[in-house]
């Protein structure tokens, strides 16, 4: 990625050379901040930071965010980015532990999970929350960040955690991650419709009930104004 500023012709979507985006997807060179609300600034983060299991659990347990590393391995993920409104970014390098063996090892045993449970909830910092399913939740490649490209996460991109789902749209990868909260039945969503259960990139799931085909080129337009927002937005902050 490039460390140059940003700037507004970056932020429109090209069709890719060589290997084929998922449907509908077009990529961008730069790796923008983007927000539902591009005017919502960067909260701020503690000093030391934490991250709670709750809900649908015996046990509400609480962790210290640097404590991770020491409950589950860490590990490296390279992996595209793909939002719902049609962008992508190739071969981003993630780094955390993975939210698979983080459940394994840490929530199962310490939480004590219902058997029912059925999903999570994954809240930000910035009050902005993404429901998820349990199976949608476990893929291998799901991770609980805190670095990217060799550096500590940034407040731009999610610090202190975020949660990293890149089989799902950009809006399912939670940033600054507070909360997981498990659940039985089905929460409403903050989005609304707009938030599609699955959310799965590859069937272009990017609405609960408009045909992703549909909503292509309205969000793409949306793309360039947003992300310019949403970037002058956290540099204020």
């Amino acid at each position: 990625m490039r460390s140059t500023p940003i700037r507004l012709s970056d932020l429109w979507p090209r069709r890719p050379a060589g290997t084929a985006l998922p449907p509908g997807q077009r990529e961008l060179q730069v790796f923008p901040r983007f927000a539902d609300d591009p005017r919502r600034p960067l909260p701020p983060v503690p000093a030391e930071a934490t991250l709670t299991v709750a809900g649908a659990v015996r046990r509400e347990v609480t962790f210290a965010v640097a404590q991770l590393p020491e409950l589950v391995p860490t590990t490296s993920l390279t992996a595209d980015f793909h939002c719902v409104t049609t962008w992508s970014v190739r071969d981003l390098t993630w780094a955390g532990v993975l939210f698979a063996e983080f459940w394994r090892e840490v929530v199962v045993p310490r939480c004590e999970p219902e058997d029912d449970v059925r999903g999570i909830v994954v809240r930000g910092l910035d009050g902005v929350q993404a429901v998820v399913r349990l199976d949608d939740a476990l893929q291998p490649d799901v991770l609980l960040a805190d670095r990217l490209e060799g550096a500590a996460l940034s407040a731009t991109h999610g610090a202190p955690l975020r949660f990293v789902s890149p089989g799902q749209y950009g809006y399912k990868s939670i940033k600054h991650l507070c909360r997981i909260e498990l659940y039985r039945d089905t929460p409403p969503s903050t989005y609304g419709a707009k938030e599609h259960p699955r959310a799965r990139v590859a069937f272009e799931e990017r609405h609960s009930r408009i045909p992703g085909t549909a909503l292509r080129w309205p969000y793409r337009l949306a793309v360039p104004v947003t992300a310019a927002l949403a970037e002058r937005t956290g540099r204020r902050s």
